[in-house]
């Protein structure tokens, strides 16, 4: 019962990081003793008290939810806002007083007592995936970051002379973990394929011919069509590289 504060914290912390990444505001509820409980009233009131503390101590504005805990214990319920305002319930940080006891669970204490009962900390960051994949999709309105994004990259030959090195750029990129096209298509135009590419959000869009083809490089573009210009295959690889391993919210700009 003593770590409980410092366990919550973490947890707080660490929905706090997931949620920054994704980009996602939330708020936060304490949910307390409900009507009909399990368990001693006094570790329960024991339990709101850490978990008050833990949610004063993590800096955020939170709102008392009385009576709304669940059976077995007490709660943090976690709400992210989607980007029209609306709140989702995702997160959800529950104490649980009763599965130690129905599994017999006991652990040795640091004062040699053997028979010390743990809490579990039920603990889901995005709650359901699929519901977190749902809006995720409905907040970026189809412009994936290029961290999470699965078009990442499309590679525009001008001509059919220049789709061999196409092909090889777009394997490079794809040998370093982008997720990577290249639009062979015969019957589209050179401006017609960069626009495909951009209604269909490949974040970044990389034009070659045979300036690029000689030069072993890429004229770069992203989707909001802000042209970069020419960069070698190796300088854009590793500059992606980057951009997607610190999860940047807008690649196309910090390029």
């Amino acid at each position: 019962m003593d770590q409980i504060e410092g366990e919550i914290k973490g947890c707080l912390d660490f929905l706090r990081t997931v949620y920054d990444v994704f980009g996602f505001t939330f708020k936060l509820n304490l949910s307390t003793r409900p009507e009909k409980f399990l368990g001693d009233p006094e570790v329960w009131d024991q339990a709101e008290k850490q978990l008050e503390n833990s949610l004063n101590e993590f800096g955020e504005k939170w709102v008392l939810n009385p009576g709304d805990g669940a059976f077995y214990g007490p709660k943090i319920d976690i709400q992210i806002k989607d980007a029209i305002g609306r709140y989702h319930q995702c997160a959800t940080i529950q104490l649980d007083f009763q599965l130690p006891i129905r599994f017999n669970l006991t652990f040795v204490s640091h004062d040699g007592d053997d028979k010390k009962r743990p809490v579990i900390i039920h603990r889901a960051i995005l709650g359901s995936v699929e519901r977190m994949i749902a809006i995720l999709t409905e907040n970026y309105g189809g412009k994936w970051p290029l961290w999470l994004s699965p078009n990442q990259v499309m590679v525009v030959p001008v001509g059919p002379t220049c789709e061999e090195y196409a092909e090889k750029v777009k394997q490079e990129f794809h040998n370093n973990g982008f997720m990577t096209d290249v639009d062979l298509d015969p019957g589209c135009t050179l401006n017609k394929k960069i626009r495909n590419a951009q209604l269909a959000q490949y974040n970044f869009i990389l034009v070659v011919g045979e300036k690029e083809k000689t030069s072993n490089t890429v004229n770069v573009r992203t989707r909001d069509n802000k042209v970069h210009g020419e960069r070698t295959v190796e300088e854009c690889i590793e500059r992606l590289k980057q951009l997607k391993t610190t999860r940047s919210r807008n690649a196309e700009e910090d390029f």
